[in-house]
């Protein structure tokens, strides 16, 4: 049987687009594990928190929520995920909707960005994926 390269080697980027939130827990510890899988392949992967995503970076919330009973709480995917260096982004409109402002998000996030920073990232990576 023939090899198989999967991995090309070349710097790839990746963002990842984080509409689920604490509504739907299950949804919400895979994006940071594949996140976390694909910085330590190299790549540079920014998590961007928007709709209700932006409440799993409220302070608080991610600390009590698990993706399935008995499971891993969601902070500790977070904090896997920025040790493998993946970059967190929450969404500047989304904030108000959710009565939030950057005074009530956990320190794991690295930047408050506008959804015209959403679309820059969306146009300028290798692959998006939505959760």
């Amino acid at each position: 049987m023939a090899e198989r390269d999967f991995v090309d080697h070349d710097e790839k980027t990746v963002v990842i687009v984080m509409t689920s939130g604490p509504s739907t827990p299950h949804r919400c510890a895979t994006p940071f594990y594949i996140g976390a899988l694909l910085a330590a392949m190299d790549a540079r992967v920014t998590v961007f928190f928007t709709m209700e995503g932006v409440r799993l970076v409220r302070k608080g919330v991610p600390e009590h929520l698990v993706a399935m009973e008995g499971g891993k709480r969601i902070i500790e995917f977070m904090r896997d995920a920025k040790a493998a260096g993946v970059r967190f982004h929450a969404c500047t409109p989304a904030l108000p909707g959710y009565e939030m402002d950057k005074a009530d998000l956990i320190p794991e996030v690295d930047e408050v960005s506008s959804g015209g920073a959403l679309a820059d990232m969306i146009l300028t990576s290798d692959k998006v994926l939505f959760f």
